[in-house]
């Protein structure tokens, strides 16, 4: 059954081509497609639009679809077009006439909008949860080795002595700012687009905010027109928010990769999570990071598909956006398989704390050495110039043993305020509340 069904059958390759992989990422929808039609219908019965034995009868039923979908028992049909069409089919066949009356005042336009925010809030509080418990563990390594000397790199050469602390640290840091764009995400997520029908509203007299509150939005998509227009826009904002925790991930998993490596030997990873050759029997291969990172960067190229994909279109609804979920909706695995793993291997990384005892790091204390002359009164020009002369001279000696204090140095990563920032907006994110079925039903 299509929602749109004429009186003459369409060329079924023209409905392959144009339903392509839709269905099996309805199947993602069911749920909420379920709580949409729950609140919609609730919303039609307050404005007088169903009765309240019509309501009751819809809402028993859509709630034995959603114990269906709950055990995985639902399923799409094959001559059915889509998820919102297999309910509304399935309402059909059991109420009749009750079950014809679920679209009046809507849609499918709004009903899709609807169902993918509320879909994206629940998968972006899942990744926030992820999240979270990785920014943590690097929390707790860098509190822990925040006074382990840990060689700073500058254009892959030996610049200054830094720590294991600042090195967890930065990247505890780098999650905290991707934990801003994730719930800057959640929140332009939380808000209905409902009742704005094909994108010019409705001649019924709907409540909208009735429908919002019902689904736990925290607002409203308020212009029509503008609903239509937040197709792909929305999804590309939740990609980006995906693509910055999968940059952070990624350049973490360059780092393990290379500091795991012999030559630089700075950390090693559990043997239980490397891999190994075919043909050389002492390889163990850190076959995930390279995963890890190849996965982030592949998500760092969603915004940027997304975009294009609406790049030149009008407003209004157009089927290119049907794309959308086939590009989007896998990332959500992507993220989550990363963060699980990265966060799985790092609570079980071994670091070396005798790296600097190395030859090759004996200039990693000039900059020190610098700073030493110039607390005793030398300018700082001259007193680079004169430890420069000697590092070509083969005379400069110098035990590096740095002693900062500044917040975000080392010994000092500053973990308490990276902490307090991450705190502040776990704050917001915890008021972003989903869709409650039990909520949504009249009471009988």
């Amino acid at each position: 059954m299509k929602l749109w069904q004429k009186s003459y059958d369409i060329n079924p390759d023209v409905e392959k081509f144009t339903t392509g992989r839709d269905k099996e990422f309805d199947i993602l929808l069911a749920k909420h497609d379920v709580a949409c039609n729950l609140a919609h219908s609730r919303m039609l019965y307050e404005i007088g639009i169903l009765t309240k034995e019509e309501t009751i009868t819809l809402h028993k039923e859509l709630f034995n679809i959603y114990k269906q979908i709950e055990k995985g028992e639902f399923e799409i049909n094959d001559d059915v077009e889509d998820v919102h069409s297999q309910i509304e089919q399935l309402l059909t066949e059991k109420l009749g006439d009750t079950g014809r009356k679920i679209h009046t005042a809507r849609s499918r336009n709004d009903q899709v909008l609807t169902d993918i925010r509320l879909f994206l809030k629940g998968e972006l509080l899942k990744i926030a949860e992820k999240t979270e418990k990785l920014f943590l563990i690097l929390i707790e390594l860098s509190e822990a080795n925040k006074g382990v000397l840990l060689p700073g790199y500058t254009h892959l050469q030996v610049a200054m002595p830094s720590s294991f602390g600042l090195w967890f640290g930065a990247f505890a840091e780098s999650l905290s700012e991707d934990f801003e764009l994730l719930a800057g995400a959640l929140k332009l997520c939380d808000k209905s687009p409902l009742g704005s029908a094909a994108g010019f509203g409705s001649g019924f007299p709907v409540d909208r905010q009735l429908t919002s509150d019902l689904l736990n939005f925290n607002g409203l998509v308020v212009n029509s027109v503008y609903c239509q227009m937040t197709r792909g826009k929305i999804e590309k904002i939740t990609a980006n928010a995906l693509a910055s925790i999968g940059a952070t991930l990624a350049r973490l998993a360059m780092d393990i990769c290379l500091y795991s490596s012999q030559n630089f030997s700075f950390l090693k990873l559990p043997k239980e999570y490397t891999t190994g050759s075919s043909i050389m029997p002492h390889k163990q291969n850190p076959d995930v990071f390279e995963i890890v990172r190849a996965r982030c960067n592949k998500l760092q190229t969603i915004p940027m598909v997304l975009a294009m994909l609406s790049t030149n279109l009008p407003s209004g609804y157009h089927r290119d956006y049907q794309l959308t979920k086939e590009i989007v909706f896998p990332a959500f695995n992507e993220i989550s398989e990363c963060l699980e793993i990265t966060s799985t291997i790092l609570s079980k990384i071994e670091i070396n704390r005798e790296i600097l005892e190395n030859p090759i790091y004996k200039y990693i204390g000039s900059v020190e050495a610098v700073n030493e002359l110039v607390k005793e009164g030398m300018s700082f020009r001259d007193a680079y110039h004169k430890i420069s002369q000697k590092i070509e001279e083969g005379e400069f000696k110098f035990d590096s043993n740095p002693n900062y204090t500044h917040i975000g140095s080392i010994g000092n990563p500053g973990n308490e305020k990276i902490i307090q920032n991450f705190d502040k907006v776990k704050i917001d994110i915890r008021k972003v509340k989903v869709a409650d079925i039990q909520s949504i039903m009249i009471k009988i």
